[in-house]
């Protein structure tokens, strides 16, 4: 394949994928009636269960108020739940009271979660590739803009 073919392909075809994931994303937000900062602190609370407010507003890059006003929303709507840190009682801990692989929260991940089960259906060596393809690009990517 010539290189006027590869670089464009496969820029379209990344292209195309964070369009579909962001389009799938967007939906689950609007039905479940969230906004991207709350369905992004989720998503990170599941994955860091206890996280402490300071440790999601850094990830999520807002202000202690705006985490506070986040974490305030979240517990309203019975998503997640405050709890005493038993190491220090000055410490509020962030844990989900919801479970992210049931209806209607699993919107949240179900693109991800179908993509995952097509890529066992592909080449593991392909598949391997192409991340270390991908992994390189990027570092390259970003070293040039350092």
């Amino acid at each position: 394949m010539s290189e006027e073919a590869v670089v464009p392909g496969l820029r379209r075809a990344l292209t195309d994928y964070i369009r579909a994931r962001s389009t799938a994303f967007s939906a689950a937000r609007r039905e479940l009636g969230i906004g991207e900062g709350d369905a992004n602190a989720l998503l990170h609370i599941a994955a860091h269960p206890g996280i402490r407010p300071t440790q999601l507003r850094e990830y999520l890059g807002i202000t202690a108020a705006g985490v506070t006003a986040l974490i305030d929303r979240l517990v309203d709507r019975g998503a997640v739940r405050r709890d005493i840190d038993p190491g220090d009682r000055r410490v509020n801990r962030i844990s989900l009271t919801i479970d992210l692989a049931q209806e209607p929260w699993v919107l949240l991940t179900r693109f991800d979660d179908d993509f995952d089960t097509a890529l066992l259906d592909a080449d593991e060596v392909e598949t391997a590739r192409f991340a270390e393809l991908l992994d390189s690009l990027i570092a390259i990517t970003v070293s040039r803009r350092a």
